[in-house]
């Protein structure tokens, strides 16, 4: 039976925790109680995204946790208006300024732009470019269907992660 504490090792050996908190459609004003609450509980994985709205709520929460940064496997995602190479480099920035962190645990590409390939290939270089800088420990994709994570692999230097 898988508890609270079991994890799942990413592509790169890295480990994530299998239970976490998303906070998809959590209102900013029960955003910051939710996460400390989870966090509380034992939760030390909490997902959320730039299209959430609530980055800098769950940063907030993670702060006011009293639980050591290094102990919280935090996930964000880049969303499609800021697909492109130079686009995805500012949003991670400014995710990691509302989230009041210096990294991310997993920086996922939320969805797919197949009308618009070339925009998603250059914010998956992007990432890839962050992951080999070190500023981000694991990268992936969202969303996307099994033929799209395959054209990723063919053109990128790394695998990504992928949740559905």
């Amino acid at each position: 039976m898988n508890t609270i504490d079991h994890k799942l090792t990413l592509n790169n050996g890295k480990q994530m925790p299998i239970f976490g908190l998303g906070v998809f459609q959590s209102p900013r004003n029960e955003t910051v109680a939710a996460v400390k609450a989870a966090i509380k509980q034992g939760y030390r994985l909490i997902d959320t995204a730039a299209i959430y709205e609530n980055e800098r709520e769950v940063g907030q929460a993670i702060k006011e946790s009293g639980i050591k940064r290094e102990e919280l496997f935090v996930t964000t995602k880049l969303w499609l208006t800021d697909f492109g190479f130079d686009e995805a480099f500012e949003a991670y920035g400014t995710s990691l300024k509302k989230l009041g962190l210096d990294y991310v645990d997993l920086y996922l590409l939320h969805w797919p732009m197949p009308m618009h390939w070339e925009a998603t290939l250059d914010a998956w270089n992007a990432l890839i470019g962050l992951y080999n800088q070190g500023r981000i420990g694991s990268i992936g994709v969202s969303n996307f269907e099994p033929e799209m994570i395959e054209r990723l692999i063919e053109v990128g230097s790394v695998v990504p992660w992928f949740q559905r």
